[in-house]
């Protein structure tokens, strides 16, 4: 499974990605990390990756249109939103965009790992 971190903040992205080398998460390889919507575009043309985890407040582009672009990718990536936001409308949106799961920050590693392998088990 190919994975994409998408967020603003350095240290979530390093945490997101420490998780998936740490925990039990065979098979999964990161193919890039983004700091905004912008970047995680480029990136999803390039690696398609299979899973998406998407900050929705970013700088340039936010979480909601980014996600709005990366469905129409072919195949679309699955969507697991990770955001600090407690916003049920905006949670509500981007699942109804697309996204498949949404976790809220701060999360434990046990419950990232558990949201990954729920979004991911819907590409199989």
């Amino acid at each position: 499974m190919k994975l994409l971190i998408v967020d603003d903040s350095n240290l979530i992205r390093t945490r997101i990605a420490s998780v998936v080398k740490t925990t039990q998460m065979k098979g999964v390889r990161i193919v890039g990390l983004a700091r905004n919507g912008l970047e995680a575009i480029t990136l999803a043309k390039q690696h398609r990756p299979d899973v998406v985890t998407m900050d929705l407040t970013m700088p340039e582009m936010d979480g909601v249109e980014t996600i709005r672009q990366l469905i129409t990718l072919s195949p679309p990536p699955n969507i697991l939103v990770v955001s600090a936001l407690n916003d049920k409308s905006t949670a509500i949106m981007a699942l109804r965009l697309g996204a498949r799961g949404f976790i809220n920050k701060p999360f434990t590693d046990q419950e990232l790992s558990a949201a990954l392998l729920d979004v991911a088990e819907t590409t199989a």
